[in-house]
């Protein structure tokens, strides 16, 4: 999902009127995704290759666009006749009329290369109501220390976060560990000496450039399993952390996980969130890969709620169909963005049947308990399913 780049090549908070006291929800606002249509306000540059976007949000949307810090919006747009969707994560906290995302361009990335090129204040686009579940379970941020480890975007969600905690609580702590190629590479730069200056003894900032040298070795050059291990045991010390976010490609956060689970931070305290490549090949546009039903096919019968009103599809055994896409076949507007286990967006709880999923980079432990599946991913291996996108 962009970003950080939610499932595409391309790279992928509070509310405002009410309360901003410490107390955290500990589940993310939960709503029905649904695309709305917001006007471009401001496109930015933050490096030669990055913007952020800023949509203005009408009044009678506020409530649709309420959000959690770590949170991102799925946005759709049709280049060159072909309709395209890719997630963003929001970076900054809220205010009232507007929602701002960051979009990096990358290497093949359609979506995105075109944002950072055509896009212009004053253009409309399809944008979802926010998503995803990359935000604190802390129920209180006083005296609570947070760490954020980011590459590249995947700073963006880590600016609201960043933002919030150290805004919510006085006694609360935020370190955070950035890390990309040059210093010309680095997004929101300025904000981040902005946040160190408003919070100087309570935000811990360290820039880690991998192609340039600098003053400290721990800073210089690429993070693997023996800078992390001389970072948990001099700048950041695990014990004094009561949560953890990672942010970045597959390979920096998994290195990042298996090295904070090795020296015992608990599982469960460790939120993470990836960026993905390739294409989605699950599902075209809004309609989902064309499938046909042979006479005497077996095939799996799957049935699905969406917005309270139930439908049925059948799809052939041979043709291995997710249930996103085979649900896109008879209701366009099942939801969906980075379709490739990322994002989040296409979650339903499967009711009865079983199935199996390709990949899961998007929920959680208990959600898998609770029978949640990314449909995007879950391919039917009963004659039966039945999920519901409602609950």
């Amino acid at each position: 999902m962009a970003a950080l780049n939610l499932g595409s090549t391309d790279s992928a908070v509070l509310d405002p009127a009410a309360d901003l006291s410490d107390d955290l929800a500990a589940t993310p606002t939960k709503r029905r995704a649904r695309f709305h249509t917001l006007t471009v306000g401001d496109v930015r540059q933050l490096t030669q290759d990055s913007v952020e976007v800023t949509f203005l949000v009408p009044e009678e949307l506020q409530g649709e666009f309420d959000y959690d810090p770590g949170q991102h919006l799925a946005l759709r747009a049709t280049i060159d006749g072909r309709e395209l969707r890719r997630s963003y994560s929001i970076c900054r906290p809220h205010a009232l009329g507007s929602v701002s995302v960051a979009i990096k361009r990358d290497l093949g990335g359609v979506f995105s290369s075109w944002a950072n090129t055509e896009l212009r204040a004053g253009d409309r686009l399809d944008v979802m109501s926010p998503q995803g579940t990359f935000t604190t379970a802390l129920e209180t941020l006083d005296d609570k220390h947070i760490v954020g480890i980011a590459a590249g975007s995947g700073i963006t969600p880590l600016m609201s976060l960043a933002h919030t905690v150290l805004e919510r609580s006085e006694t609360s702590r935020f370190t955070l560990v950035y890390t990309n190629r040059t210093a010309l590479d680095v997004m929101f730069l300025d904000e981040l000496a902005d946040l160190k200056d408003r919070y100087p003894a309570r935000l811990a900032l360290h820039h880690v450039l991998s192609r340039q040298s600098r003053s400290s070795a721990l800073l210089s050059g690429r993070i693997d399993e023996e800078k992390l291990r001389l970072m948990l045991a001099s700048i950041i010390r695990p014990a004094a952390v009561d949560e953890w976010f990672l942010c970045g490609p597959f390979e920096l956060v998994q290195l990042c996980r298996d090295t904070l689970e090795s020296v015992d931070v608990e599982p469960g305290h460790i939120r993470f969130e990836l960026f993905t490549t390739g294409e989605p090949a699950h599902a075209a546009g809004d309609t989902g890969r064309p499938v046909i039903v042979g006479i005497g096919d077996k095939t799996f019968e799957i049935e699905f709620t969406l917005d309270g009103e139930s439908a049925t599809v059948t799809t052939p055994v041979n043709a291995k169909e997710s249930i996103l896409n085979a649900a896109l076949r008879v209701r366009p507007d099942v939801p969906f963005a980075c379709a490739g286990g990322v994002c989040g967006t296409c979650r339903a709880k499967l009711v009865s049947g079983d199935v199996t999923m390709t990949e899961n980079y998007a929920l959680e432990p208990d959600e898998l308990a609770r029978g949640y599946v990314l449909t995007c991913q879950s391919h039917p291996t009963t004659d039966r399913v039945v999920v519901d996108y409602d609950v």
